[in-house]
């Protein structure tokens, strides 16, 4: 016995492709496992992201590192004015993580990078 696929409409109106027989219901949408996205990227456009990624990594680092130097300052008072610096300091390299964000949009924009890609990109925060 052989089974065949058919190029009619199965019961529930969708179509019946080559995995299911006509007249089979299709199963609902949330049993359905959902797949990922899969977008491919020139290698000139992943190293960018890469670089721009390390970039943003190192600057969260810097963030975190000036202001806990800065609290650790405050803990004497011969030290507040240094650590108003420090937090000073922080508070600017703050405003640089949005800088990397449009740096990398702008690059990513020159070199010819998806824009879709681009947009989807700049929701990871980096």
């Amino acid at each position: 016995m052989s089974e065949s696929t058919s190029t009619t409409a199965s019961a529930d109106g969708g179509e019946p492709g080559p995995h299911r027989l006509a007249g089979t219901p299709r199963p609902p949408d949330r049993e359905t496992p959902s797949r990922p996205l899969i977008v491919q990227f020139g290698h000139e456009e992943l190293v960018i992201r890469r670089r721009y990624a390390t970039a943003s990594i190192v600057n969260d680092i810097l963030i975190a590192v000036w202001f806990i130097v800065g609290s650790v300052m405050f803990f004497s008072e011969a030290w507040t004015v240094p650590g108003t610096w420090c937090f000073l300091i922080g508070s600017v390299e703050l405003l640089v993580r949005p800088v990397i964000r449009l740096g990398r949009h702008v690059h990513l924009r020159r070199v010819g990078g998806s824009t879709e890609a681009a947009h989807l990109a700049s929701s990871q925060d980096y």
